[in-house]
């Protein structure tokens, strides 16, 4: 399964998936997460590793992110740049979805202590930023974007318009 995280405002999701509705947890070959005005930020507490281990305490339609996640094989990022990161948006997505799909306790990994995977699968990312980016906001995007996925691919778009002909 594909996921797809964006912030586009104008992005025609209905001609992407070639159908004429979508529902974010229901699609079997590609979900699309976009805003919708209800994701509440991730407030820290371990919920999901403690209280209900892969799912998210808060519930606003976003909290069976971890459970997604686990059945993905390609992520596909597409975020403007805002310092080298993602938008708050999409830096919002990732942060409800890293913690329930990581189990809790430290291992390393590629010489690094990291929290290793609750679930088998590998999770192919490619991200596409767009924006006015400088070369040290290319450079920290680079980082940020290898660190818990295979990453193939990052783009760079001067604009929110280049992008949509992606």
């Amino acid at each position: 399964m594909n996921i797809i995280i964006h912030d586009l405002k104008d992005f025609n999701e209905k001609a992407l998936l070639g159908r004429d509705q979508h529902d974010q947890y229901e699609q079997r070959d590609t979900v699309i997460i976009s805003d919708n005005g209800k994701i509440r930020p991730c407030i820290c507490c371990f919920g999901c590793w403690i209280k209900t281990p892969g799912q998210c305490v808060i519930k606003d339609g976003y909290e069976n992110m971890g459970k997604l996640w686990s059945k993905c094989d390609r992520l596909i990022i597409i975020s403007q740049c805002c310092y080298g990161g993602y938008s708050p948006f999409v830096k919002n997505v990732l942060d409800r979805s890293v913690c329930p799909y990581q189990l809790p306790y430290f291992t390393k990994i590629k010489g690094e202590m990291r929290h290793p995977k609750r679930y088998k699968n590998n999770i192919e990312l490619s991200i596409h930023f767009y924006g006015k980016i400088s070369e040290n906001e290319k450079e920290t995007a680079r980082m940020l974007g290898n660190k818990f996925f295979t990453l193939s691919l990052i783009n760079f778009y001067d604009s929110f318009e280049a992008i949509k002909e992606v």
